[in-house]
């Protein structure tokens, strides 16, 4: 059963901050997913260990020189269908919340599972995705 609105607004908000385009619908994510360029996936949680640090990773990430062409978030637990419609484009990797996929025109490029997040730093995290967008992205951060 999904958590009170009252409870994971914080948390959406937390990523609408970053720039993240949050799509709600399995029509929303097709829509989001399939343009060109690189997009990075947030499925947001509410797991408060993991969740904790993946947002604040986030963060420091997207501060990096590179950073992907579009970001886009689902929320595991609360929008359901669609975070199923997201992860249908993590072929090879089973449910994971949280978690980030990078994608590079329609294909998964990256992965961060929630056992790469759980116990780790923000800083961590922010070096694993920097490496990923090193080597998948080209668009400058803003300034």
């Amino acid at each position: 059963m999904p958590l009170s609105e009252l409870m994971v607004y914080p948390m959406r908000q937390d990523l609408i901050r970053l720039g993240f385009e949050e799509a709600r619908t399995p029509e929303a994510v097709e829509k989001a997913l399939s343009r060109p360029g690189t997009i990075l996936v947030a499925v947001n949680s509410a797991c408060g260990c993991s969740g904790a640090s993946l947002r604040p990773g986030l963060a420091l990430a997207l501060k990096g020189p590179l950073r992907p062409d579009h970001l886009v978030t689902v929320f595991a637990g609360q929008d359901v269908e669609a975070t199923a419609k997201a992860r249908e484009y993590f072929v090879g990797y089973p449910p994971s919340s949280p978690s980030v996929a990078l994608l590079k025109n329609g294909t998964l490029v990256f992965m961060l599972e929630r056992h790469q997040i759980k116990d780790r730093t923000p800083e961590e995290i922010a070096a694993d995705l920097h490496r990923a967008f090193e080597a998948h992205c080209t668009s400058p951060a803003s300034p």
